[in-house]
């Protein structure tokens, strides 16, 4: 056989090698936390799935534009779709805690739909977006309870991209079909838009049944109600992303605190639980009576010694929840007998706390009682009550195990939200001030007159000219407002069937000044002090 051929020197060396780093050795960039926490091969994108979130992209342009109230909920519903078809492509299965959290989300939507303050609406908005994302995320630590509220917003990017190449490789392989729905999607509105408009012409009962229906887009609007397509087209397409690649923020663990020795950890909770409880003891005589004695002693009014109280109360409960959570953190975990003492002495320390929230209650309504009801006092007194909530779960998942407790509280954040709107706090507002009137107190009709339509049925029973007074600008403001039916909520509406055509103007004009008793518009006057500086409201 013959012999191979030399291999050439040039041939034999060695690729030149790229010169080291200055600054040491080269290494890969490391994932981010969403890339390490989301799958990184998420499904196609369904066809169901990008016309569920075409249709919400529509009806956010004909329907958001001109207010909110039934129709967010309308659009809400393609959204959820969208989602829905997404986690079904993805082999995702509906758990409990998963239905609990969508169905909760949904139901936070009729707030809108029933109210027509702002404020209850505001917060129901977004709670019941917290709770969507918590349903497409499935997390149950507390981490994961805190980041799945609001990780929906992560997943705006990526969407987008996902949704692109959807679009894209549809287009590729469809072979026309796309060109062909198109084409009939455009020749059915077509036909409906020259067909409409002659039927319209030619009756008019018809053409106010078609302008009640269709809504009422202007060349004026068309930026805004762009800006509200693409927001709710973005916002589908993030749901449908997060249900096929949620990020997995239950993964992120926490690490727990050093474990202390008991008389470390125990000594100042026991001395914090004998100030709770002397001070609850002095607190208690007051609750069973002995208010006369302490307003001498401390030569206070009922009110001032309500009003000085209450928000002092307010961050001890809130300083106890931190408390609490420090602690538990740095408890002693040697076995059996110490999980007696941290029961024990956080047990103590929760069912004080909550006499202690008890005790803020009963200040508020000393509060209420001499100033009367504002959007301030109800909110705190309702987020006090909250705190009770907390620390009764708290105590339950001592005895119970903790394991649901991240969610638990979550879901009571979600129910008293729900609550709140539901119960109506501008209508409670009026109805509280107006039964103090009927009491020979005071009422303070320039704040009553800022309410929201929901206080129409208690205000309208006030006799005149204070209940034109009150009544008066929201009047306006109902006659003033041109909103179709799906913009307009069932507080809204009431009212204008209560109201009517009425005109105000003869009567708003004999309105009482500030500094009458019965009449006038100055708030407090029963508890000795006419001004409040802690609700500017």
């Amino acid at each position: 056989m013959p012999e191979p051929p030399e291999v050439p020197a040039y041939a034999q060396r060695r690729p030149p090698q790229p010169p080291p780093s200055t600054w040491g050795h080269h290494t890969r960039p490391q994932p981010s936390v969403l890339t390490r926490l989301r799958p990184a091969d998420p499904v196609a994108v369904p066809g169901a799935t990008l016309w569920s979130a075409l249709a919400t992209a529509l009806l956010s342009v004909l329907l958001l534009g001109d207010g909110i109230g039934p129709n967010l909920l309308v659009v809400a519903v393609p959204a959820a779709l969208s989602a829905y078809f997404a986690a079904r492509a993805a082999r995702r299965r509906l758990r409990p805690w998963t239905a609990v959290w969508a169905v909760g989300g949904l139901a936070l939507l009729v707030v809108p739909a029933l109210r027509d303050a702002g404020w209850p609406v505001f917060l129901a908005v977004v709670s019941a977006v917290a709770l969507s994302s918590l349903a497409l995320h499935g997390n149950r630590s507390w981490l994961g309870i805190f980041l799945g509220s609001v990780g929906l917003f992560t997943s705006v990017a990526g969407s987008l991209g996902w949704a692109g190449r959807g679009v894209r490789d549809r287009m590729a392989g469809s072979r026309g079909r796309w060109g062909v729905a198109f084409r009939s999607t455009a020749a059915a509105m077509v036909l409906l838009i020259v067909f409409g408009a002659l039927f319209a012409s030619a009756d008019a009962a018809f053409a106010d049944v078609l302008g009640s229906l269709i809504p009422d887009v202007s060349v004026g609007e068309g930026p805004w109600r762009l800006l509200l397509g693409a927001s709710g087209l973005v916002g589908a397409l993030a749901a449908a992303y997060t249900a096929v690649a949620p990020v997995r923020w239950d993964e992120v663990i926490v690490r727990a605190g050093k474990a202390r020795g008991r008389l470390e950890w125990a000594l100042p909770l026991i001395v914090l639980n004998l100030l709770f409880a002397g001070f609850l003891a002095i607190q208690l005589t007051v609750l069973l009576g002995g208010y006369d004695k302490v307003m001498a002693e401390t030569d206070l009014s009922y009110a001032q010694y309500a009003r000085e109280g209450f928000w002092q109360l307010l961050w001890a409960t809130l300083l106890t929840l931190l408390v609490i959570a420090l602690a538990l953190r740095w408890a002693p975990r040697g076995g059996a007998r110490d999980r007696t003492l941290v029961r024990s002495v956080l047990g103590t320390l929760c069912l004080l706390t909550l006499v202690v929230v008890a005790s803020a209650l009963r200040r508020m309504d000393l509060y209420v009682d001499a100033y009367g009801l504002t959007r301030l006092r109800i909110s705190v007194a309702a987020v006090e009550l909250w705190l009770g909530v907390i620390l009764l779960l708290i105590m339950a998942a001592g005895v119970f195990g903790a394991k649901l407790l991240p969610r638990a509280v979550a879901a009571s954040a979600a129910v008293g939200v729900l609550v709140f709107g539901l119960v109506s706090p501008d209508g409670l507002i009026a109805e509280q001030n107006v039964q103090r009137y009927r009491d020979d107190h005071s009422i303070d009709i320039e704040y009553l007159r800022g309410l929201s339509a929901d206080a129409v049925p208690a205000l309208d029973t006030l006799p005149e000219p204070l209940r034109s007074c009150a009544l008066y600008e929201i009047q306006l403001t109902l006659r003033d407002s041109d909103a179709p039916w799906y913009a307009t909520s069932w507080g809204e509406a009431r009212a204008r069937d209560i109201l009517g055509d009425w005109d105000p103007d003869a009567q708003a004009r004999n309105c009482p000044g500030p500094g009458s008793d019965r009449e006038g518009s100055e708030r407090g006057g029963d508890g000795g002090d006419s001004y409040d500086p802690y609700d500017p409201y």
